[in-house]
């Protein structure tokens, strides 16, 4: 009876082992070598993968909407540095850069037309080429985007950061603009969009430093775009006033005599109120307005509405009037001044 014992203890082993040899050798594929010529077949196990189940063959193939080079909504345009790598053909990996014309220059298939095409879509026109020029059968191809210089946007005029800014995805202009840091503090209310596919069609925003308050100017911003922050108008205020400096015209770009008198602190005391004058740059240089402040601070005449770099200067009671020469002092002052914005 032992012995009968020992000798099954003995027979489930061989048994067990018998088995154990048996998995391991349906686990193993044998390759197949294909006749010469014929084109490699992308889709066989890939070498150095192994299934999580044991015994199990690992033909799967990655999805061809599986892209890890990034957003599937990135286009490719001329500049982009692309890496591309083919699946389980490594001698075809490579790194390329899209040409003036748009085209990359790949092995086997030359000059593949890339510009404007999605990442995904320049991977499947490769693949198609590969395909049907008997190269690689049902080839994936993956691209990889290592720098882009076309999935940007220019962001330029009055921002704390003047610059270029990758654009990836859904981006709206606010973001934009806060990436650059901000409105600076002279930037007016005009912004100006113009769109790579349609420079002869810009757009016009109207913001104000509270972005927040306008909901609706937060356009969407593409790659390409080009966006101009206008500085705001500018007047100047200078001689006999509390406070010489120049003014940005934030407010609708509409300021009078009056209102600009104010914001310098009023006239000093020695202010000479009837040959106060407005230095009024024109096509034909440099005019003179004369302003009646005194009948105005009186209520006997209107007051004078103000232009875009217009220089109010009010000289002293000892001051003759203006001549060519200190028409020249005045818009020396003037540039002088620090500027102050003005807030809504």
């Amino acid at each position: 009876m032992r012995f009968i014992n020992e000798y099954r203890r003995v027979a489930d082993w061989r048994i067990s082992q018998s088995l154990v040899v048996t998995v391991i050798l349906a686990g193993c594929g044998v390759a197949q070598v294909s006749p010469q010529g014929d084109a490699i077949n992308a889709t066989s196990t890939p070498t150095g993968i192994r299934s999580s189940v044991p015994g199990a063959v690992n033909d799967s193939k990655p999805d061809p909407k599986d892209n890890p080079g990034g957003d599937a909504s990135i286009r490719l345009g001329v500049g982009d540095l692309i890496e591309l790598s083919v699946y389980d053909v490594p001698e075809l990996n490579t790194k390329t850069r899209v040409s003036d014309s748009g085209d990359i220059y790949l092995p086997l298939v030359s000059y593949v037309h890339v510009d404007g095409l999605t990442i995904n879509d320049a991977a499947r026109a490769i693949e198609k080429r590969l395909d049907q020029g008997g190269f690689i059968r049902n080839p994936h191809v993956q691209i990889f985007v290592d720098e882009s210089t076309s999935n940007t946007a220019s962001v330029l005029g009055e921002v704390t950061r003047p610059g270029v800014y990758p654009v990836v995805g859904e981006q709206t202009l606010f973001s934009v603009i806060s990436a650059a840091g901000g409105l600076s503090d002279r930037a007016g209310k005009s912004i100006t969009i113009t769109r790579r596919g349609h420079p002869d069609k810009p757009v016009s925003v109207t913001i104000t430093h509270n972005l927040e308050d306008h909901p609706e100017s937060n356009v969407a911003v593409f790659a390409g775009d080009t966006i101009m922050v206008r500085r705001a108008d500018v007047i100047y205020v200078v001689g006999e006033v509390g406070h010489p400096s120049g003014f940005l015209m934030n407010n609708n770009n509409r300021l009078t005599v009056l209102q600009a008198i104010a914001l310098a602190g009023g006239t000093a005391q020695y202010a000479k109120l009837n040959e106060v004058r407005i230095l009024r740059k024109g096509p034909e240089g440099v005019s003179e307005v004369p302003v009646p402040l005194k009948k105005i601070l009186q209520a006997k005449a209107d007051d004078v509405p103000l232009q875009p770099e217009d220089i109010l200067f009010v000289p002293t009671s000892a001051r003759k009037m203006l001549t060519g020469k200190t028409t020249e002092a005045v818009m020396q002052m003037a540039t002088a001044a620090s500027i102050v914005a003005i807030r809504p």
